[in-house]
């Protein structure tokens, strides 16, 4: 195969899965669902990504059209508990006038079974649907002492200790480099937009760094004494494939993890996911007014 877009072939002789064809099949599938709303309101430029316990921001967008991640061609479905699975598409609404938002209220990990490529393709779809900037959310343990739960931290880089990269394969260029630049993987601009509006929203926003393990287990209090030498604030399950899918496309992130426990051998208590959606759904009120102050501001 001599062309960059010829058909892949893996090491078994089987052709890989064309990634691109499969994003828009599924980007054509929710657009076609979305009929005269696109004519009536446009598209998004702006999709959210919900984390654990999360999901009920969706509750706060206008006239919503639910998608189940089982109807959408290609998609994972998510089984975690505390993840909806539904793609939505409803106004959101600002001072500065409603802004539709496509919301993912729920996603997908690589401890469900998924490769890092299918945690990513929704971050495909929503790239292929004309979204141009990634609001992620997730629930982290706290691994920073400064940190307390419930707290909200902008991450400001990851650091990737899943083992993994949604990129690795034959490249496609028709979806970005073959090495895309991870420098400022969290757009600048818009980490000082949060802190911003966080500040005068007296929210208390801290910036962090995210390391990202496969999980289902929490980690070890050894484990954690070790992300915390190497210079993480933070440790989830989620979220780094999918800002590798986005920055590969050229799409704009910012990333919020809300502290839903201090990590092991930090607290005193035994860590529960139960833990994880309470607070998660404790802080929600919280997320919905910075989220509100923020979205209006970004540009794409």
């Amino acid at each position: 195969m001599n062309s960059a877009t010829d058909q892949a072939f893996d090491n078994a002789g089987e052709p890989e899965r064309d990634e691109f064809a499969h994003a828009e099949e599924a980007a054509q599938f929710v657009l076609a669902r979305l009929g005269q709303r696109r004519q009536q309101r446009g598209l998004p430029k702006i999709a959210v990504a919900l984390g654990s316990g999360l999901g009920n921001f969706a509750d706060s967008l206008r006239d919503p059209l639910a998608i189940p991640f089982g109807e959408i061609p290609h998609f994972p479905r998510a089984t975690a508990i505390g993840h909806a699975g539904r793609l939505v598409v409803g106004e959101f609404p600002a001072q500065s006038g409603a802004l539709t938002l496509a919301v993912m209220q729920g996603r997908v990990h690589q401890y469900e079974g998924h490769t890092a490529k299918e945690a990513a393709f929704p971050v495909r779809v929503l790239a292929r649907m004309g979204v141009r900037a990634l609001v992620l959310t997730n629930a982290a343990g706290g691994i920073n002492p400064a940190y307390r739960q419930g707290a909200l931290v902008v991450i400001s880089d990851h650091i990737n200790l899943q083992g993994t990269n949604p990129l690795i394969g034959p490249n496609d260029p028709r979806l970005g480099p073959r090495f895309p630049d991870m420098t400022e993987a969290y757009s600048r601009a818009y980490r000082c937009i949060a802190l911003e509006e966080g500040r005068r929203l007296g929210l208390n926003l801290e910036e962090g760094v995210y390391a990202a393990l496969t999980g289902p287990s929490y980690e070890t209090p050894a484990e954690i004494r070790y992300l915390r030498a190497v210079g993480a604030d933070l440790v989830g399950m989620s979220t780094v494939p999918e800002v590798i899918a986005a920055r590969h496309m050229g799409l704009g992130v910012l990333a919020i993890s809300c502290v839903t426990n201090m990590a092991a051998g930090l607290g005193t208590s035994e860590i529960t996911h139960e833990e994880v959606l309470a607070t998660g759904e404790r802080v929600r009120g919280k997320l919905v007014e910075l989220l509100a102050a923020v979205l209006p501001r970004i540009e794409v």
